[in-house]
């Protein structure tokens, strides 16, 4: 009779686990792909992964440059965005090799969400008549934003001793990404110049940013926009991404929300609460 019920109970264990198993990868995937030199990205994005798995019931894998943020030729893993329901970077600079850059371009050619923190407006740097020269517009082609830095678009910012005050702009304030973000706030990030060809046409403008104590003539720009992408794919990008702006809980609140909307989930109507995120700012140590 006991070696019944044992039987009994490891076969309803297996199944629980089964289920549970499955129910697990029904969750979508988020990869977060990190490598920017500066901004110390692949410390402060796996913990918005960490807050999504513990509060959000998502499933994520962080990838990093390797050995270290300022190596620009390997980001090891990026065969994971082929199980990916969602595509965030946080990249400066890098020269992929062509078999890696194979991996996000199929991604992004599967039409599938992408995001987007400051410096991946440049996420490409390669030599004039390299044969992926074309990476270097990645800003323009998945994010909606200046194909690269300085060049035609004068993408350029206002100087690293200013700081941005942040408001939303009124045309878009029921947009579900703003649910539960204040109407103006302040961050580290210095402004970005994105204007005036940029972010392209047909984004929805979120966020107008204005620079406090900048080191030339500035404009407002926007900071946050969503739209689709030359992919047909949904786009969120934002120029904020300063270690010292995760701390903020309005910036960490709108990335939480814009992953939700990204991936077609109800954006959440409760706050899980501010994240414990204290990152320094690192500047480009090498």
């Amino acid at each position: 009779m006991r070696k019944t019920f044992l039987l009994l109970s490891f076969v309803l264990l297996g199944a629980f686990v089964h289920q549970a198993t499955a129910q697990a990868k029904k969750q979508p995937l988020i990869v977060f792909v990190t490598g920017d030199h500066e901004y110390s990205g692949e410390f402060t994005l796996p913990l918005i992964a960490a807050e999504l798995e513990k509060n959000y019931g998502f499933r994520t894998k962080v990838l990093k440059a390797y050995p270290n943020q300022n190596a620009e030729k390997d980001i090891p893993g990026l065969e994971a965005l082929q199980e990916a329901d969602l595509a965030v970077f946080y990249l400066r600079w890098r020269q992929l090799p062509p078999e890696q850059l194979e991996h996000i371009d199929k991604y992004l050619k599967s039409g599938k969400p992408v995001m987007g923190f400051r410096t991946t407006t440049h996420a490409f740097n390669f030599p004039k008549g390299d044969v992926s020269e074309r990476w270097n517009a990645f800003g323009e082609f998945a994010l909606n934003a200046p194909p690269g830095w300085g060049g035609k678009a004068a993408h350029t910012h206002y100087g690293h001793e200013s700081s941005t005050d942040v408001s939303v702009i009124e045309a878009a304030k029921k947009h579900p990404i703003l649910t539960g973000v204040a109407p103006s706030f302040h961050v580290r990030s210095w402004l970005y110049r994105v204007l005036p060809d940029y972010p392209t046409k047909g984004s929805e403008w979120l966020l107008m940013g204005k620079a406090v104590n900048p080191d030339k003539a500035a404009i407002e720009n926007p900071v946050a926009w969503t739209g689709k992408n030359s992919f047909g794919a949904k786009v969120f990008t934002t120029t904020m991404g300063h270690p010292e702006d995760f701390q903020v809980e309005s910036f960490q609140r709108l990335v939480i929300n814009a992953i939700h909307w990204e991936l077609g989930k109800p954006v959440p109507k409760k706050w899980k609460g501010k994240i414990d995120i204290n990152v320094p700012y690192r500047g480009m140590v090498k």
